[in-house]
């Protein structure tokens, strides 16, 4: 055959058919050759490493327009392949909320050739804007839209079952969810301890995760909508969503699956605190059991920074969210190690998952005609997290100093070598992500 543009040599691929010792070809920032590929431009030597599907990490909040001083969508993508992460979908709740068309143009001219990633950015539901969704989710590079049932604030709240009905009735795509109860977690305010963010998952308790996608689950049926449920944290929540995949798929989050409460709050106090909350270790051991039956699609990070200065803030005055993106990758491969899942349920959770839930074009496998977005990985790597190597504005991560086995090497986007051994290219590059649904009708 012609040269190829690019030629990934001597690594051990991750095919849909299974690994296998092949070369890979890119020309035009696609695959057009797996086996023989012959010459190339460039050669990058994967003797020893994996060659992964680029992995998606379909739940970020890089803060930009108005909070930039946690984060923005250059410092976000930044750690995002740093970790091996290719490409994001963006949550809507910045300053002003991503709730409109101008607010989605917006993020996508930031975002172009600043964003070192492939990106999309989520629309958020409002009481105001739910009969324009159907026209809002059709926006090129956006990812779909986004409710928050609870823990949010001014518009971007759904709470009550008739606006939620609105926002569903309205549009085809698939809906992510933030599954918490608002109205329980008022009542229970008073579980709170101040200075102890132990009472956190006290507060936002099991029946305020479980009430909520109970809730949902049923509109979604009467709307004939399929839903996403978000960052999932009971056991029970997930047996309940594997009755119902015909409507619903779901998302883990490493955090959840590696943090325990009895252990997290003593050691890292305010740090800790998320929305939904981390909880005990046995709800950490009956995500995994979900996990291996298979319920969970995706693992997503839920990347959501905030300074050192306000998390050090007494409980409950300190903000709920700790960043995720750079160290997804690294925490799910050391799981891989541990022997608590396998790299091909890995690969699913994080390239095929995304793909095949919301309907990306040309990402997600190694396959000839497919985006060149490959992770590479050292599966063997003992290291250990190191603050230095965080990229994240807020400057932090609840995983520091802990070591792990297996780590990114390197990111490739559409044939661009983005970062190589903690290296950076020389720019950013990063486009707009592609949905079926919006590329074909």
């Amino acid at each position: 055959m012609a040269n190829v543009e690019l030629k990934l040599r001597g690594g051990r691929v991750h095919l849909p058919s299974g690994p296998a010792h092949v070369d890979v070809g890119v020309s035009g920032g696609k695959i057009v050759a797996i086996g023989d590929v012959g010459d190339a431009g460039e050669t990058i030597d994967c003797t020893g490493l994996d060659v992964l599907p680029g992995v998606i990490d379909s739940q970020v909040h890089f803060r930009e327009p108005g909070l930039e001083y946690k984060e923005d969508l250059e410092s976000g993508s930044r750690s995002a392949v740093l970790g091996g992460v290719t490409a994001v979908f963006e949550m809507p709740n910045t300053k002003p909320n991503t709730d409109s068309a101008d607010a989605v143009a917006d993020k996508l001219q930031r975002a172009h050739h600043r964003m070192w990633c492939d990106h999309a950015f989520y629309v958020g539901a409002t009481n105001h804007n739910a009969e324009h969704l159907a026209e809002l989710e059709r926006l090129p590079g956006t990812a779909g839209v986004k409710i928050f049932m609870g823990a949010s604030t001014g518009d971007l709240l759904v709470s009550d079952d008739a606006n939620l009905a609105r926002v569903l009735a309205s549009g085809h795509r698939r809906v992510a969810i933030h599954a918490e109860d608002e109205f329980r977690m008022q009542d229970r305010l008073g579980e709170r301890v101040p200075g102890d963010p132990s009472s956190h998952p006290v507060w936002r308790d099991d029946e305020s995760a479980i009430l909520a996608t109970r809730r949902i689950l049923r509109l979604a049926r009467a709307a004939r909508r399929r839903i996403h449920v978000l960052h999932v944290t009971t056991p029970a929540e997930l047996e309940l969503l594997g009755k119902n995949k015909d409507i619903a798929t779901c998302e883990v989050t490493p955090q959840h699956l590696t943090l325990a409460g009895e252990d997290a709050y003593p050691r890292i106090g305010t740090f800790a605190q998320m929305n939904p909350p981390i909880r005990s270790g046995a709800h950490r051991d009956g995500l995994w059991h979900w996990l291996r039956q298979g319920v969970p699609d995706v693992v997503g990070s839920d990347h959501a920074p905030h300074t050192l200065e306000e998390k050090a803030k007494a409980y409950p005055d300190s903000p709920s969210g700790m960043p995720g993106v750079q160290t997804l990758l690294p925490l799910m491969l050391n799981h891989v190690a541990e022997g608590r899942l396998t790299l091909q349920r890995l690969i699913d959770l994080t390239s095929a998952g995304p793909q095949r839930i919301f309907g990306l074009v040309g990402k997600g496998r190694i396959v000839p005609g497919y985006d060149a977005d490959f992770t590479v990985v050292d599966l063997k790597a003992r290291w250990t997290v190191d603050e230095a190597w965080l990229a994240s504005r807020c400057g932090w991560s609840p995983f520091t100093d802990m070591e792990l086995t297996g780590r990114p090497v390197g990111t490739i986007i559409r044939g661009h070598r983005v970062m190589w051994e903690a290296q950076l290219a020389d720019q950013a590059i990063g486009e707009p992500v592609k949905f079926e649904a919006v590329e074909f009708g």
